[in-house]
């Protein structure tokens, strides 16, 4: 498989149930999937393409910029905000390509990406530049872009920012002097314009009043159609059974989905506590539990919020077993299907009628694969092979 090849489909290939299967590819997507006529596959095994819920594209690739060494939440946002007010739009540009080409190496065809509104020189530079790059990639890969309001982000430049191509609204109500009142004014913008919504909820750990249960209550009084997303939710994490519940109710009628986001909620949160070190990780177990749609990503990308991360979505699985607890099957589902459905895109399965996007792995069993090992990668989008990597490991043992 070369890369820019349309593929017509794949043969004798394992399927994640563990059969093997022939694919049949038309117009971009699954046609047909029929049992192989050999038993064995052909040392390959297939997996949906993954999708990045919750990127960061415009601070992306910025962490030899700043001192990361000790950074909690409020340490990264100030020294974001002064690190952002040098940038301009090439440089966003720049780096934003550098971690696309990234995360697809790795399996991501889609990815939702934050961008902010600065309020120091031109605020609309990183919408203009990530709405450019999503011209520019074309239909090689799938970018959805939410404008990150700040609290004192005035409702003109909001305006502005979904005139200019943004797709989503987004914000982070927890950060104002009164969350509630900046989620009241998200929700009239959102009102007013029919946007889909995709807050930063809830990013600390200490369970205070909570951005998740008063939105899932706004959402539903208000009568909201548009898709509703909230991301980070850690302070479920900290919530007792009998305090949780009734929260989870509410956000399934309401029909919000969750983002989880644990390589930098397990960096960023939790440096408070001198023992006992909470884990910074929303209630994903009690989540699914509840019906309630989840995604799983990386969040930000070697940037002030997170000075490692791999963009690779067997990376986020890998953490939700060990820190979430979840089986390797809800992990993978975690990143690939549910991240799918979580950003309102058609189901990434391998049924027919789903897209033709894909992971192409040596064939092992599914823990292996998420342990990411072979590291060996092929991409699929829509038919078209858009990135190939081959390991190759000599040693002298």
């Amino acid at each position: 498989m070369n890369v820019g090849e349309q593929l017509t489909g794949l043969t004798g290939v394992r399927a994640p149930d563990g059969s093997v299967v022939d694919l049949t590819f038309a117009d971009g997507l699954i046609a047909a999937v029929q049992p192989s006529a050999s038993p064995e596959s052909g040392g390959w095994r297939v997996l949906p393409a993954a999708a990045e819920p919750h990127a960061h594209l415009d601070k992306a690739l910025t962490a030899d910029r700043v001192d990361t060494e000790q950074n909690d939440l409020p340490a990264a946002i100030a020294q974001w905000r002064d690190l952002a007010a040098g940038l301009d739009r090439a440089d966003i540009y720049d780096r934003a390509l550098r971690a696309v080409r990234r995360y697809v190496s790795q399996g991501i065809t889609t990815i939702r990406s934050h961008v902010d509104l600065p309020g120091t020189g031109d605020p609309m530079r990183g919408v203009d530049a990530l709405v450019q790059l999503r011209e520019d990639l074309g239909d090689r890969v799938t970018l959805q872009l939410v404008a990150l309001a700040g609290h004192q982000t005035p409702d003109p430049v909001v305006d502005e920012a979904l005139a200019r191509g943004i797709d989503i609204l987004g914000g982070c109500p927890h950060l104002a002097d009164s969350p509630a009142t900046e989620l009241n004014r998200l929700l009239d913008i959102a009102e007013r314009t029919g946007a889909p919504i995709d807050l930063h909820a809830d990013e600390q750990v200490p369970a205070t009043d909570l951005d998740l249960e008063e939105l899932a209550k706004q959402v539903i009084a208000r009568g909201l159609t548009q898709p509703v997303t909230a991301s980070h939710c850690v302070r479920l994490g900290s919530l007792s059974p009998e305090r949780l519940a009734p929260v989870l109710e509410l956000v399934a009628e309401a029909g919000i989905g969750i983002v989880t986001l644990p390589i930098t909620n397990l960096y960023l949160q939790g440096r408070e506590a001198t023992h006992l070190v909470p884990r910074g990780l929303t209630a994903v177990r009690a989540i699914l539990d509840a019906g309630i749609p989840l995604a799983a990503g990386g969040d930000n990308l070697r940037d002030p919020f997170n000075p490692v991360g791999r963009g690779d979505p067997f990376e986020t699985t890998a953490l939700l077993i060990a820190a979430g607890h979840l089986r390797p099957s809800e992990a993978l589902t975690a990143v690939t299907t549910g991240a799918h459905a979580v950003l309102g895109l058609p189901s990434a399965g391998l049924t027919p009628g789903s897209p033709a996007d894909l992971i192409v792995v040596p064939d092992a069993d599914l823990g292996e694969v998420l342990a990411g090992w072979a590291g060996t990668r092929t991409v699929v989008h829509g038919g078209r092979v858009v990135s190939s990597t081959s390991v190759n490991t000599e040693a002298l043992l």
